[in-house]
């Protein structure tokens, strides 16, 4: 870590935008609550999509391409000395289903999910060298709130059913954390074991990986 520009920037010259606000609840009888302060955090690009790449095999196994990345809040909790009980071991990259932001120019489709379809299949080439046809992203249910009492962001599920083979050199976005990391396949179960018991901490990845199995197996059954 080179430094802490925290002070420097202020509280939206990052890529981050922090409002420190004073609010008060107004309630259906016309009673308000005592004025309580409430931070928010949110992002210069607010919501976004994450897709659940599988591939199924002759012998029923289903494999899941996850991208590992470097994310650097949570590898720096190990200087953390305020925290109750130490990560052990430390993290260092996490795995994580393919994820991005959806750009304001996303709206020029018209329709949310054409703009879920096409950043889908953008960030698969991006972070995987991966082309994935916009027809061929799949809908996984509701989108969530992974932090909703700091922040706004919201967080919509696809999967895609893909042929890894395809898989080439992913060009990114320009991100250096992007430099880090790579396509990781793993069967569907193994993976969420490691998100039950920790090795994979990601949230989203493991309502992901759910879903899809919950998808995969309606499918059979019907």
């Amino acid at each position: 870590m080179l430094e802490d520009r925290a002070d420097r920037c202020g509280p939206r010259g990052g890529f981050l935008q922090l409002q420190r606000l004073l609010v008060r609840n107004l309630y259906p009888d016309g009673t308000s609550s005592e004025p309580y302060p409430c931070d928010v955090v949110s992002r210069r690009g607010v919501d976004a999509v994450t897709i659940a790449l599988f591939e199924r095999e002759a012998d029923g196994r289903v494999i899941v391409g996850l991208r590992e990345n470097l994310r650097v809040p949570i590898w720096l909790r190990r200087r953390k000395t305020d925290l109750p009980f130490p990560d052990d071991p430390p993290q260092g990259t996490v795995l994580e289903t393919v994820a991005g932001i959806l750009e304001p120019a996303d709206r020029e489709l018209g329709s949310l999910r054409a703009a879920l379809r096409r950043r889908a299949a953008l960030e698969c080439e991006e972070e995987i060298g991966l082309p994935v046809p916009e027809d061929r992203i799949l809908d996984l249910g509701g989108a969530s709130f992974p932090t909703p009492g700091i922040g706004d962001e919201k967080v919509y599920f696809a999967a895609a059913e893909v042929r890894f083979a395809h898989a080439g050199s992913a060009h990114g976005d320009g991100s250096v954390m992007e430099e880090v990391g790579g396509l990781v396949l793993l069967e569907l179960e193994e993976a969420l074991a490691r998100c039950r018991d920790g090795r994979i901490p990601d949230m989203k990845t493991e309502i992901a990986l759910a879903r899809l199995r919950d998808r995969l197996r309606a499918a059979s059954s019907s």
